[in-house]
């Protein structure tokens, strides 16, 4: 049995001013034919798990490709095709093969079709002979299309958010897959969507409402009434049409009962929409209680978050901290910012030279000016560490050059490229202890939490600006479906 295995992962966000090229995959990884079978490493992502289930199977992979590019603006029609065309041309090499199993995310968006991950499982079907499985995996925040479900195609997504079972997601899918190559399992697939979009910050499938919906979907799972059952609250800085939260139901040859199972989930979902509210704090509010209150204060600066698309660049955070004196302190601030020109500059005058900067917005340049600062380098480094926290564990993250400068009492660690920030390396690796500090910002909406929580005396939702926002009503849509919860509020909160 031989069974094809790929990813072509990114997640678009349309308020993103940065472009996705094949560079941008390239700065992550685009690994082609054997090189995906061994070049994830300790990785505890979504391939590693397809292949640990093969190999326990005796089952031959035959790699495609794995392109994983960070979450940005949309996809360039150039790199799509150069990916697809690797795809398609590695597909139809040799053997024909008995399935294929694909890494996707969900919300993907190319240049010119805003359904990326529906053109994506159009194109690999229209190679295989029919009745050949496909099998997906796909990140929970995924924009789920009627175009995606497709006749022998399941889809299962990530069950928890924060995202710390993207392996296990993989191993659900291979094993599924397995079940249908035995004639075991006939999947069949269900979609129900409701117009509201969900501010990542809370969307924890830990935390309420949301962890009482998915105990619903697991107890379906356990009674047997379902074979998965995948919400997507989604990603909400998309302005396309079709936006909302939505469920897909995989069930053993019953689409009655799937499209049952959806629904239900789905109508617990918009009943309690007016839940999924963030508690948001201002900038200054957060700042002040980081600075005042004893013990550590980590703030989610969620307006600026890499891991959504945004460039990592903005200023407001270090604007409002230079405001409120946070330089002057006798406690310690740290916090980081995407500017390569910057870390450049640190590296040329080298450890222990004192400079001016003007840090922030080479890239957000619509969004504010570059802030002028004084400072003084202490580390120089090369950018590259492992995440050692739960999530993404195992995966080296290469952000670039990098420097650690002070403003006073302010440690700004000031990098080339922009990285996820769900992990404590983010400081650790470059010499800072969160225990240290009193006052910590993370570019993240949510799933820093794993990683920082053990430090936290407190953990605070800052109503910060940019493409990643977290406060839903900040967002101007112009080409998504209305009316749009909570953007377009037509009843009132009893």
């Amino acid at each position: 049995m031989r069974i094809a295995v790929g990813q072509i992962f990114q997640e678009s966000n349309t308020f993103s001013p940065r472009a996705t090229t094949l560079e941008t995959f390239e700065s992550v990884f685009l690994w082609r034919g054997n090189e995906l079978l061994s070049a994830f490493g300790e990785a505890r992502v979504e391939i590693p798990g397809f292949l640990s289930v093969l190999k326990r199977a005796g089952v031959e992979p035959v790699p495609l490709i794995a392109a994983n590019a960070l979450p940005g603006g949309v996809v360039t029609r150039t790199a799509f095709e150069s990916l697809m065309r690797d795809v398609e041309a590695r597909l139809t090499q040799g053997s024909p093969v008995d399935a294929v199993l694909l890494a996707l995310h969900g919300a993907m968006c190319v240049e010119d079709e805003p359904d990326a991950e529906g053109e994506i499982i159009e194109r690999v079907a229209k190679l295989l002979p029919a009745g050949t499985p496909i099998g997906i995996s796909l990140d929970l925040h995924g924009h789920i299309t009627q175009r995606m479900l497709r006749p022998y195609v399941f889809l299962i997504g990530y069950r928890e958010y924060p995202h710390i079972d993207m392996y296990e997601t993989g191993v659900r899918v291979a094993e599924t897959m397995l079940e249908v190559l035995k004639e075991k399992v006939a999947p069949r697939m269900a979609l129900a969507k409701r117009p509201m979009i969900v501010s990542p910050s809370k969307a924890r499938t830990v935390e309420e409402p949301l962890r009482s919906i998915v105990a619903v979907a697991r107890k379906m799972e356990e009674d047997g009434e379902i074979l998965h059952a995948s919400l997507f609250p989604v990603q909400p800085w998309l302005d396309l049409p079709g936006l909302g939260f939505a469920v897909l139901v995989c069930t053993n040859g019953d689409a009655a009962a799937a499209e049952r199972a959806a629904e239900k989930l789905a109508d617990m979902v918009w009943e309690r929409r007016y839940d999924f509210d963030p508690e948001l704090v201002g900038l200054g509010e957060a700042i002040d209680t980081g600075l005042r209150e004893e013990g550590t204060t980590v703030v989610a600066d969620s307006g600026d978050a890499p891991s959504g698309g945004s460039a990592a660049d903005n200023v407001s955070v270090l604007k409002a901290l230079l405001e409120a004196g946070a330089d002057r302190s006798d406690r310690i601030t740290y916090l980081t910012i995407c500017d390569a020109e910057a870390a450049a500059m640190c590296a040329s005058a080298g450890v222990g030279a004192t400079l001016t900067l003007d840090v922030g917005h080479k890239v957000s340049r619509s969004d504010g000016l570059p802030l002028r600062i004084q400072c003084r380098v202490h580390t120089i480094a090369d950018g590259s560490f492992v995440m050692l926290d739960a999530g993404a564990r195992g995966t080296r993250t290469e952000q670039g050059l990098t420097a650690v400068v002070s403003i006073g009492s302010i440690r700004l660690v000031i990098r080339s490229r922009p990285a996820f920030e769900w992990d404590t390396g983010i400081y650790t690796a470059f010499g800072l202890r969160i225990e240290e500090a009193s006052l910590v910002f993370v570019k993240s909406p949510s799933h820093f939490k794993v990683a920082f929580s053990r430090y936290a005396r407190r953990i605070l939702l800052a109503d910060t600006p940019g493409p990643t926002c977290p406060n839903m009503r900040r967002l101007v849509f112009r080409n998504a479906t209305r009316p749009l919860f909570p953007i377009d509020i037509t009843e009132k909160k009893l």
